[in-house]
């Protein structure tokens, strides 16, 4: 690592700066700190939230190194605040970490700590310093900054001795968390007309009174409760009262979720009702005028939180129905006048990810052709349609069904790549953790329990099994995509690029309509780049569908 850089603000924007070497900028303004963050160095910040003002203001932290999200790639835990990356670093338990002042009686009883000391006497980091409520002069900014800069080497130590993948996966989170401030300040831009459209086409008008939200319930209900006539009062949001109207109607199911109602859609006209007034309460729901107001400003961009890592495998996260947005509201989601969105979706990753981090030979093999089902499907002696399935099947641990001999095909065929995914499923079944390529520790251990006490025990080992056999390529096909996103991030920056949405494999970057052809091209070569410096060769082939539209419906 060197000697990096460390950064820190404070309360009421003021801050300190540690460059690599000479003195700190103490700043007492956000202009003199941002005057001090020279882009070309490597700034560690206790998370990219906390220095959040600095990114919204425009600051170009495009080499960091994130206490937080490497505390969660090496630790599996989703808590990673100061206190607790402290405490790992200097191996102390994280659980004895003091709790934040509460103002009462016995904050006032306990041991007073001098005011401009930073750690306790017992090693622990001061709590109110991990509030920020503390940090209010440079000063203490620079005492707090210098404190990540430790932590931040012991971490740096660690990922190096696991290796370079390890170290790659620990720069490419953190400049995945730093991407999502970004992508919370800039927000997806949204046809403000057209979201009002596609709204009151599912939901009806803007209820201005409960008793016309009340209303609009009713007429959502009726065609469905019209349906099966005579059944009386039925909450439609009730699932026992709809298994039961279903019922009546000659309908038998388990539970009244989509996928299991589809299968019934010819038996009587109340299945399809049922699926209309689904469709149509979700947007009403969840993406209705209430949505509408809350989360789409007065410039039409809709924002909401975004975090680099789930608290499982660790994919990027997202709220206010970003990662959610049904189909039929995406016509709203349009690129501003003169602009583009140029869309790059990874394909088939997940199985080029299986090659990548199996190092199956003949597996990678497959990879270089662009539809990497088509030499599967010819080696194993069956159709495409089921070598995919197949192949889909053996990463999430399903053993039956129409692809179990193509299944088995593979075992003989790619026995490298099965054999890594058997081992994580063992792993997993046992309740231990398991690491994806860039090391993040994945722990099993917490996957749920179904079932009685004996049946339990089974679903449960079988349960962490699958999760594991899983975890151990989506994890790491989100450490790649990651790693593409932030080389994307800087290399469409000089054509005025900005990436404006992540969702699980897919990009969508807002661009200058005459630059959409280069940002499609810097995207592509993007691609290569991650991907070779993320595998450390070109053994394995990605690839990635890019388009240039207008609205993100437009997408085929």
């Amino acid at each position: 690592m060197g000697d990096p850089g460390a950064v820190v603000v404070g309360a009421d924007g003021v801050g300190a700066v540690l460059p690599p070497s000479g003195p700190p900028v103490l700043a007492p303004d956000p202009a003199t700190l941002l005057a001090a963050l020279d882009p070309a160095v490597r700034w560690v910040t206790w998370s990219a939230e906390a220095v959040s003002p600095a990114i919204r203001a425009g600051a170009r932290l495009d080499r960091t190194w994130d206490v937080a999200e490497v505390h969660r790639l090496c630790h599996g835990s989703w808590e990673a605040g100061p206190e607790l990356a402290w405490a790992a670093a200097r191996g102390i338990d994280p659980q004895g970490a003091p709790n934040a002042p509460s103002g009462d009686l016995f904050d006032l009883l306990s041991a007073e700590l001098p005011p401009e000391e930073l750690v306790r006497p017992d090693g622990y980091l001061r709590a109110d310093a991990v509030t920020g409520a503390w940090l209010t002069t440079p000063e203490r900014c620079a005492a707090f900054a210098e404190a990540a800069r430790w932590v931040a080497r012991r971490q740096h130590e660690g990922r190096t001795a696991a290796g370079p993948r390890a170290l790659a996966a620990a720069h490419a989170e953190s400049a995945a968390a730093v991407l999502c401030v970004e992508l919370e300040s800039e927000g997806l831009p949204i046809d403000r007309e057209a979201a009002r459209r596609l709204v009151t086409e599912a939901a009806g008008d803007e209820p201005r009174t409960l008793a016309e939200e009340l209303a609009g319930r009713e007429e959502r209900d009726a065609p469905v409760l019209a349906a099966v006539p005579g059944t009386g009062h039925v909450d439609l949001r009730n699932p026992a009262q709809v298994k039961t109207m279903l019922a009546r109607a000659g309908v038998d199911v388990p539970s009244t979720r989509k996928g299991v109602l589809e299968a019934h859609v010819g038996v009587h006209p109340v299945v399809p009702a049922l699926l209309e007034w689904r469709r149509r309460e979700r947007i009403a729901t969840t993406y209705g005028w209430r949505w509408l107001r809350e989360h789409v400003g007065a410039d039409d961009r809709l924002r909401g939180d975004w975090a680099a890592c789930d608290g499982a495998a660790g994919r990027m996260t997202a709220q206010a129905g970003l990662h959610n947005l049904p189909a039929e509201l995406r016509p709203a989601v349009a690129a501003d006048a003169g602009w583009v969105f140029v869309r790059a979706d990874l394909g088939q990753v997940e199985p080029r990810v299986l090659a990548a981090v199996s190092r199956d030979a003949a597996f990678a093999a497959a990879t270089r052709a662009a539809d990497l089902y088509a030499p599967v499907a010819a080696r194993l002696g069956v159709e495409r349609s089921i070598a995919k399935v197949a192949v889909l099947a053996a990463m999430y641990g399903q053993r039956s069904g129409p692809a179990a001999e193509a299944l088995r095909g593979l075992e003989h065929e790619y026995p490298v790549a099965m054999a890594y995914l058997q081992r994580a499923q063992d792993a997993g079944r046992r309740g231990e953790p398991v690491r994806t390529f860039g090391g993040r520790l994945v722990r099993t251990d917490a996957v749920g329990r179904d079932g009685g006490e004996d049946e339990g025990r089974e679903a449960l080992s079988s349960g962490r099994g699958r999760f594991a056999r899983n975890a151990v390529i989506q994890g790491s096909a989100a450490e790649l995509f990651k790693a593409w996103a932030a080389t994307v991030r800087v290399a469409v920056r000089p054509l005025r690029g900005r990436i404006v949405l992540c969702l699980h494999d897919e990009l969508l970057v807002h661009a200058p309509a005459e630059s959409a052809q280069e940002v499609a091209a810097a995207i592509d070569r993007a691609l290569t780049d991650a991907g070779r410096r993320w595998l450390g060769g070109e053994q394995v082939r990605f690839v990635a569908d890019t388009s240039v539209v207008r609205r993100w419906s437009e997408v085929t």
